[in-house]
């Protein structure tokens, strides 16, 4: 045990300041560890770090939004701000851009993706965002709604327990920080398997990622993908697909998916995302 928290505070420390994508997948530990939450902190300058929270996808955006800034004062941020924009006339405002443009770190809560994609898309807080993750000027993280924006395409709602079938899962335009993935949370624990790969067979051109609650899939400028926290991420790689039947089924009929690969990712295991290989975990790196 003492060797997985040796190993934990050496993920965090490694590159402590170095910008990276969080897709976290919501439920993740507000209490007791806060791993995936201190490590957002440390990536986002740690002491020196500006947070910007941004509640949009909730609809009690004060609360949830006071809630994550009492965690960051914990912590001991320089700076935190909530973003508390609740319509898109907002997001051009001159106030909300100059902390969009010299933060180090925003996070995205939980709540209704589509809610918060209908108010940040296409709008001048996102290109801001977008571009600045892009740059590695800053550590971006989304919890729960806020990482299921984070592809082009978005899973914006859908249904579990029965087999992958088209009507299965309702898709919608995302906010495109990562484009090339589909991102599904709270996955194992509410039985997702099945409107994700209904969702890859919709959209066979990208990467599949379901992830946990209280679990991190933490992504690096060069597309290295690290597990974090106490769940899985899975991986649905449709690169090698031979054959599907979704374009001739009815919306109700099972769909069929041949060659499917598919990666199961805990604690400390790595993928590339560009590369769509696993690499050895963490903790079997030589030092």
């Amino acid at each position: 045990m003492l060797q997985l928290e040796d190993q934990s505070l050496e993920m965090r420390t490694q590159q402590a300041t170095k910008t990276a994508v969080l897709v976290i997948g919501g439920a993740e530990d507000k209490v007791h560890g806060r791993e995936i939450l201190h490590t957002f902190f440390c990536r986002a300058g740690s002491t020196d770090a500006h947070i910007a929270i941004i509640p949009s996808a909730s609809r009690e955006p004060a609360m949830i939004g006071a809630r994550y800034l009492s965690i960051f004062e914990e912590m001991g941020a320089k700076q935190i701000d909530i973003l508390d924009i609740r319509e898109r006339d907002q997001c051009a405002e001159p106030q909300i851009q100059e902390c969009l443009e010299n933060c180090t770190g925003v996070f995205l809560t939980g709540g209704d993706q589509l809610r918060l994609c209908a108010i940040l898309a296409d709008t001048p807080v996102m290109e801001t965002i977008r571009l600045r993750v892009q740059r590695n000027q800053l550590t971006l993280a989304g919890t729960s709604a806020g990482a299921a924006v984070m592809g082009h395409h978005m899973i914006a709602g859908g249904g579990s327990g029965e087999s992958p079938n088209r009507s299965l899962v309702d898709m919608a335009t995302g906010l495109g920080i990562l484009p090339d993935v589909i991102v599904d949370q709270h996955f194992q624990n509410r039985n997702r398997m099945a409107r994700l790969i209904s969702a890859i067979a919709m959209h066979p051109d990208r990467l599949g990622i379901g992830i946990d609650e209280d679990t991190c899939a933490l992504v690096e400028g060069d597309g290295m993908l690290q597990v974090m926290g106490k769940g899985t991420v899975t991986i649905v790689d449709p690169g090698e697909l031979c054959y599907t039947n979704h374009p001739d089924v009815g919306a109700t009929d099972p769909l069929s998916l041949h060659n499917l690969r598919v990666h199961i990712l805990s604690y400390g295991d790595r993928y590339h995302l560009h590369k769509r290989t696993v690499l050895a975990p963490i903790h079997q790196i030589p030092s």
